[in-house]
C-alpha cells in the first residue's frame, strides 16, 4: 500500500478521572476495553489499566517531579509515530486531558502531522477530589467563584494570584505539594487571611485517600507533618472547612 493511501490511526485523548475505575465515562471505558495501543500516565490507577484486553500494547510515560520516563516532546512524537503507522492510540491521562494534562500540546503536534484527534473528557482531579472529600467547591453561603491553578510550574513567584482566593472564592491548586509553604506565603502577601481554611486531599477517590485540614498559615506544616505525597490537591477557601462538618454529620447519621 502506498503512503498516499495508507491508513492513519486516530489518537484518543482520554480522561481516566481521579482514580476510581467506576468514575470513568462509558466511552472512556469502552475505548480502554478495546485498546490495541495504550499510552498512559503514572497517575492512571492499575484497576483501569487492567480493563485493557489481552494483547494490548501498553506504554508507560509516567512523570514524577524531576524524573520523567519520557519527555513531553517525545510523548508527542510517539503518538504521531504510532498513528502514522496505522494504529489507533488510546492516550490515557489522569483526570481530564485538557485540565493540566498537556492534552493541548499533544493534540497540536498530532494535528500538525495530519493525525486525527478525538478528546474524551474525564472527571477532573478537582471535581473528583472535592466530591470524595465531601467539599463543595461552590456553596451559596461560601463561594460563587472557583479558580484552578498549577502550583508547580515555571515562574511561580512571578504569577499574579491576587484575587483568586478569599471571601466568596475557592482556589484549587494542582501540583502544589512541593511548593505548599511558598504558596501560603504568596497568598498571605496578597492579602489572604492566615486563618483561611485549607484542605489537602491525597490519593483522591482511591481506597488510600487521606484528607487533612488546617489554616493557610500552617499549610506548609500540614503537608510536611502529614508527609503528603503526590498525587494531592489543595483546596483553599471557606468551603474547605465544610467537608469536615458534612463528614461528621454522615458518620453521626450512620451511627444513629
Amino acid at each position: 500500500m502506498s503512503n498516499s493511501t495508507a491508513k492513519i490511526g486516530t489518537v484518543y485523548l482520554v480522561g481516566a478521572g481521579p482514580g476510581d475505575a467506576d468514575l470513568l465515562t462509558v466511552r472512556a471505558a469502552r475505548l480502554v476495553m478495546n485498546a490495541r495501543v495504550l499510552v498512559h500516565d503514572g497517575l492512571v490507577d492499575p484497576s483501569i489499566l487492567a480493563m485493557a484486553p489481552r494483547g494490548c500494547r501498553m506504554v508507560s510515560v509516567a512523570k514524577q517531579r524531576s524524573r520523567h520516563t519520557m519527555k513531553q516532546q517525545d510523548i508527542n512524537a510517539l503518538l504521531v509515530r504510532e498513528a502514522l503507522a496505522g494504529n489507533d492510540v488510546i492516550r490515557l491521562k489522569g483526570g481530564d486531558p485538557f485540565v493540566f494534562g498537556r492534552g493541548g500540546e499533544e493534540a497540536e503536534d498530532c494535528f500538525a502531522a495530519g493525525v486525527p484527534v478525538q478528546v474524551v473528557p474525564g472527571i477532573s482531579a478537582a471535581m473528583g477530589a472535592a466530591a470524595a472529600a465531601m467539599i463543595p467547591l461552590t456553596h451559596r453561603d461560601s463561594a460563587s467563584i472557583v479558580s484552578f491553578v498549577a502550583g508547580q510550574c515555571k515562574g511561580l513567584t512571578d504569577q499574579n494570584w491576587a484575587g483568586l482566593a478569599g471571601v466568596g472564592r475557592t482556589l484549587v491548586i494542582y501540583m502544589g505539594v512541593a511548593t505548599a509553604e511558598a504558596i501560603a506565603e504568596k497568598l498571605m502577601a496578597d492579602g489572604l487571611a492566615p486563618d483561611m481554611p485549607v484542605a489537602v486531599i491525597e490519593n483522591a477517590a482511591r481506597p488510600e485517600m487521606r484528607v487533612v485540614r488546617g489554616a493557610l498559615a500552617g499549610l506548609g506544616a500540614v503537608v510536611a507533618d502529614n508527609r503528603i505525597k503526590s498525587p494531592a490537591l489543595i483546596i483553599i477557601g471557606e468551603v474547605a472547612g465544610r467537608g469536615d462538618m458534612m463528614e461528621l454529620k454522615k458518620v453521626a447519621e450512620m451511627a444513629a
